[in-house]
């Protein structure tokens, strides 16, 4: 192998330059409206609210879990019904969910199980069988006053230091009165202040619509605290409300899903339909569709 003599090596050096230009003149340039590359989507799991498919979920719970898979829901959240079931029954659900690979994210209850108690023990034991995260409170009693929210969010702090050490937390669902002014204040404001960081916002974006409020600015004000949301949709037209289907309302849904993943800290989506112009596993079907089209 031929050494390399100093006086060569610095020949080779002075090449070096001249030689990088060149390369850098002949490189064919940047096309100037080029797309960025794009950053991988965030996977968030898309489940659905069971009170979509109510009265398929009273005639047969097991065949209608099966159903909403097939259809491509990774997960599920079971409302009001669910708390009378026994032990026995929750576990036959969880091993069907087990057996379809698909979870229970959370479920909802009513005011009265959300108090400490043996109401709420009832509640924490057969989320735990089930593999739930969350227990959520679905709604509020009727309150004038903004005092009374006071109270809510009292409560709701009592109730996640109580399921804590199970591993469970708590959440609050939203509906039209939480964004209603009451005494110069929209309650949701003050829940999304008096209660813990750990109490997850739930937040139906059909019923946020409805009072005229903008979701993606709510998701933006609370980072981290909107671990779900509700995909339930809403148009101004008071014969369709509630009852147009995923995408067809006025719900900006790309720049929602860009605030829940980019500060709102969402851990899974919700489909929830209160009825529609199809049949309830008609709906389902045709929100998810709609969803995927729209998520790419």
């Amino acid at each position: 192998m031929t050494s390399l003599t100093r006086r060569s090596f610095l020949a080779l050096s002075a090449m070096l330059p001249s030689a990088m230009l060149a390369q850098t003149k002949t490189a064919k340039p940047a096309q100037k409206n080029a797309p960025a590359p794009k950053d991988p989507k965030k996977t968030i799991p898309i489940g659905l609210e069971m009170y979509s498919v109510r009265e398929e979920l009273k005639r047969d719970p097991q065949a209608t879990v099966r159903a909403v898979t097939q259809m491509g829901y990774t997960g599920v959240e079971f409302y009001g019904p669910y708390y009378d079931w026994t032990h026995d029954q929750a576990k036959d659900m969880r091993k069907l969910l087990d057996e379809l690979g698909i979870r229970c994210f959370s479920t909802h209850n009513g005011y009265e199980v959300m108090q400490p108690g043996s109401k709420l023990e009832h509640a924490r034991d057969l989320n735990l069988i089930l593999g739930s995260s969350y227990i959520v409170q679905a709604s509020a009693p009727k309150i004038d006053k903004l005092d009374g929210w006071n109270a809510v969010a009292e409560n709701l702090n009592t109730v996640a230091a109580q399921l804590e050490p199970s591993g469970l937390k708590v959440g609050y669902h939203n509906h039209e009165p939480e964004f209603t002014i009451t005494d110069g204040q929209r309650p949701i404001e003050l829940l999304a202040e008096k209660t813990k960081p750990t109490v997850m916002l739930q937040l139906d974006v059909g019923t946020c619509l409805a009072c005229g409020s903008d979701p993606a600015e709510w998701i933006r004000l609370n980072p981290g605290r909107i671990k779900s949301l509700h995909l339930k949709d809403w148009s101004p037209d008071p014969d369709k409300g509630y009852k147009v289907l995923f995408g067809e309302g006025a719900g900006e849904w790309v720049d929602i899903f860009a605030a829940a993943e980019s500060v709102g800290g969402v851990e899974y989506y919700l489909m929830e339909q209160e009825g529609s112009r199809f049949p309830e596993l008609d709906t389902a079907k045709r929100c998810l569709d709609s969803y995927r089209t729209l998520r790419g």
